[in-house]
């Protein structure tokens, strides 16, 4: 995986050639990424749907990320980043399914890793039962959802945690259902203004 080949960008998304997974990582260049966000329609208000990192994980193990992301190869565009979806959750819709919100600069440091990326960003109505995810064992090891209104007030600071319920992977690969108490710890840092602006455009287009 290390050796996968991610086409390179300067600060202004200008292509200025291609690099390693390692040496993207390492040396900070910017590169693209696919991410989706499920959202769960209900009469309360729309839900988010997040997945469990894999404690296994390199980066943020254990933490609770977008529902479903992944890096673009060299060559490829947005719209093959639908794969993702398929691959980790076993959800195979069409890319014209799903809702653009932007393309966000975000930049994270995690130990000697800098990790530089244009985020693709894409929300998809789904309604379908958790049960029926099919999760890619290696990746992720739970589904919680957790009310959008809930988690917008979490990331503006006006609580310190929120409830979560879903399922989870047991130790012998069984899914068995949780309730979780969240704060901002549990989740992956990609940063406040990234979380804000996910939350607003669901809010706005959802609630």
């Amino acid at each position: 995986m290390q050796q996968e080949l991610f086409d390179i960008f300067d600060e202004h998304m200008n292509r200025i050639g291609t690099a390693t997974r390692r040496d993207t990582h390492l040396n900070g260049y910017w590169h693209q990424t696919f991410h989706c966000w499920i959202v769960i329609p209900e009469a309360e208000g729309p839900a988010l749907l997040f997945q469990k990192r894999h404690p296994d994980k390199d980066t943020h193990p254990g933490k609770y990320d977008i529902t479903c992301a992944g890096h673009l190869l060299a060559g490829e565009a947005p719209e093959d980043g639908v794969r993702e979806l398929e691959e980790e959750l076993g959800l195979v819709v069409p890319f014209e399914r799903l809702v653009p919100i932007g393309v966000l600069p975000v930049e994270m440091r995690y130990r000697d890793l800098i990790d530089r990326e244009f985020y693709h960003t894409y929300l998809l109505a789904c309604s379908q039962p958790l049960e029926q995810y099919r999760l890619q064992p290696d990746e992720v090891v739970g589904l919680v959802k957790v009310a959008a209104a809930d988690v917008s007030r979490l990331f503006a600071g006006e609580t310190g945690a929120v409830s979560g319920t879903g399922l989870e992977t047991a130790a012998d690969g069984r899914p068995i259902p949780v309730s979780r108490l969240l704060e901002r710890s549990d989740f992956v840092p990609h940063g406040d203004a990234y979380y804000r602006h996910v939350l607003d455009a669901l809010l706005s287009r959802y609630a």
